[in-house]
């Protein structure tokens, strides 16, 4: 089947990919389209892409279970430790004086592209462990992948994915299941799942920390500006937005300001 995806069928797929999702491909990611388009034709028993874009558009889920074979869900715990450690040493103790001055013991985070849990259960581990006692914690889970999202439902964990996660949170908050670990009921929920098309509204409001990191590499300017539009909309005055350390908002029009911290670079929506 080599080269059996032609320009024109190409660009038609790629297309319907965007209006669908805001994920674009451009000519030098199109062989992971192609790979990924192969497996799933091999699966149906067909070799025709035009008639599989034809299936694709009478067909939503379908369509979502394309959507999912295409996105790469790469993570893992505590990944970024210079974003931890802005989370840890900036974030949370600002947000900590913030709330208190206004009669609020409450923290809603968002983790948009989650995969399979780990940045979630990070996020929740690492409030867990340095919130003062009686604050309520909500962790926010979203992703397009409705497989990676069942594993991270589960909460389970091989050994070799733990790597990262510093001993004293290894101990505390998991449980030695098998040849694996189990993320504690009591941080499990702490955490909500759910699916959601980043290129929509997710309806969220009230975030006083959003988490999309290494998903705005997908989208285009266009689709970039409207997912980070949303972000805004969604988000409380006084809160945190935290993107990919490759990822930028420069020379984008947002009302986000730039903050560069002792660890890292994140952004604040009317910070001060």
């Amino acid at each position: 089947m080599s080269g059996f995806l032609h320009d024109t069928v190409f660009q038609n797929i790629r297309d319907y990919i965007y209006s669908e999702s805001g994920i674009h491909f451009s000519e030098s990611n199109r062989s992971i389209l192609e790979s990924r388009l192969k497996e799933r034709l091999r699966t149906l028993d067909t070799d025709s892409p035009d008639s599989y874009l034809n299936i694709l558009k009478k067909d939503k889920e379908e369509t979502k279970y394309f959507l999912d074979a295409i996105t790469t869900n790469l993570t893992r715990f505590f990944r970024n430790q210079a974003h931890y450690d802005t989370f840890i040493n900036h974030v949370i103790p600002d947000l900590i004086e913030y709330k208190k001055s206004n009669g609020s013991r409450k923290i809603r985070i968002w983790s948009a592209g989650c995969s399979t849990g780990e940045e979630p259960y990070t996020n929740a581990l690492v409030l867990s462990e340095n919130l003062p006692p009686g604050w309520e914690i909500e962790v926010l889970a979203s992703d397009l992948s409705l497989k990676s999202l069942m594993k991270a439902k589960e909460g389970y964990y091989p050994g070799s994915r733990v790597n990262g996660i510093p001993e004293n949170y290894l101990k505390k908050y998991f449980d030695m299941k098998d040849d694996g670990y189990q993320v504690k009921e009591s941080i499990r929920k702490l955490v909500k799942f759910d699916y959601h098309n980043l290129k929509f509204d997710s309806g969220q409001k009230n975030l006083d920390i959003v988490f999309c990191r290494n998903v705005l590499i997908y989208f285009d300017e266009a689709a970039q500006k409207n997912v980070i539009g949303h972000f805004w909309d969604s988000m409380v005055p006084h809160s945190y937005l935290f993107i990919g350390h490759s990822e930028s908002l420069f020379g984008m029009n947002t009302k986000f300001e730039f903050i560069r911290t002792d660890w890292a670079c994140l952004y604040g929506k009317q910070i001060g």
